[in-house]
């Protein structure tokens, strides 16, 4: 497929501002199923391109884009989703923002990058449940913790015969939100459920010691059931724990690290993940053991042990069969 034009939008609550790169034309339209139907019989106007050779590119702005990418997928038209720093790193030094020249600044970005710029397309339905699912629970998680600190911050300095009414409320809304909180967990088992292929997934990755619901969940979604992805590394380059050299000539010779530009979500599940396998995985306790005894850094050995749960992750999906601890086995 060969894109001859580029059609750059900025998508804000209410409006999206477009511009076709090779006319320079500009206009905005609603953000609604309406102005979408708008939006790609004006392009297609404003483009001397066929509508399989003109490419729709935008940023990820959650819901305010969604309905977007879902229109745009349901009418057959090509989509590319980028993410808003890695343009705005290629464009250089911005000063001020304004949506028209953003939206002209990402025709100029996708425009240059048409032949090697990939494609978007939408999770399934399963995987897009579940992602809103997930992030709900999140969201209930933070809020449920910060009126555990607080009630306990109060139950210090307060009298508790003085402020039942105060206390009792605080229970009350902790003890729904773990209701509500279980009652996700248990909508999202459902979920998988339904599809065959997203359950099997399931099974196969917490048969890997160390890496329990969640995190298998965040895997699978992130993924979008492991097809998004081409290999391990690919994915722990993302998740921010794959390391990089940090050398440049003769005179820079600082230490391999990793990227601060990193899912921080998953990253924090796999720390989780790596820190329960030493307890639990007696093949990762002695391989930390023996890299501390050596007088390695414990970050640095956390930290590999994180790639090699994401390594057998990736490497029981592909198999199609469960994790064999083969220290077990050994005589």
């Amino acid at each position: 497929m060969e894109i001859n034009d580029v059609v750059g939008i900025d998508v804000s609550k209410l409006t999206i501002d477009v511009v076709v790169h090779k006319s320079k034309s500009y206009k905005q339209f609603e953000n609604t199923i309406k102005g979408f139907k708008s939006l790609c019989k004006w392009s297609l106007l404003q483009s001397d391109s066929e509508s399989t050779n003109l490419l729709f590119v935008f940023e990820h702005t959650g819901l305010y884009s969604y309905q977007l990418a879902y229109y745009l997928s349901a009418e057959g038209f090509n989509f590319s989703i980028v993410p808003g720093l890695e343009i705005r790193r290629s464009l250089g030094i911005a000063r001020g923002k304004d949506d028209k020249i953003d939206a002209a600044k990402i025709a100029r970005y996708a425009y240059r990058l048409r032949d090697e710029i990939a494609l978007s397309s939408l999770d399934s339905t399963e995987i897009q449940k579940l992602k809103n699912l997930l992030t709900l629970r999140d969201r209930m998680v933070r809020q449920r913790a910060g009126y555990k600190a607080s009630l306990g911050e109060m139950k210090r300095v307060f009298k508790k015969i003085d402020n039942e009414v105060l206390f009792l409320c605080q229970q009350k809304i902790i003890s729904n939100f773990d209701k509500q909180i279980i009652r996700i967990d248990i909508e999202m088992i459902e979920i998988i459920k339904e599809k065959t292929v997203l359950i099997e997934q399931y099974e196969l990755i917490t048969s890997i010691k160390g890496i329990g619901p969640q995190t298998a969940l965040y895997l699978i979604v992130l993924t979008s059931g492991f097809t998004k992805f081409k290999n391990s590394r690919s994915f722990a380059s993302y998740s921010g724990i794959a390391p990089f050299p940090n050398t440049s000539g003769t005179s820079v010779r600082g230490r391999t690290k990793v990227s601060n530009l990193a899912n921080k979500k998953m990253k924090s599940l796999l720390d989780l993940a790596a820190k329960t396998s030493i307890q639990h995985n007696i093949e990762m306790k002695t391989y930390y053991n023996k890299r501390i005894e050596e007088g390695k850094s414990k970050m640095s050995t956390i930290n590999i042990i994180r790639n090699k749960l994401i390594a057998r992750a990736f490497a029981v999906v592909n198999r199609k069969t469960p994790y064999v601890n083969i220290m077990k086995h050994v005589a």
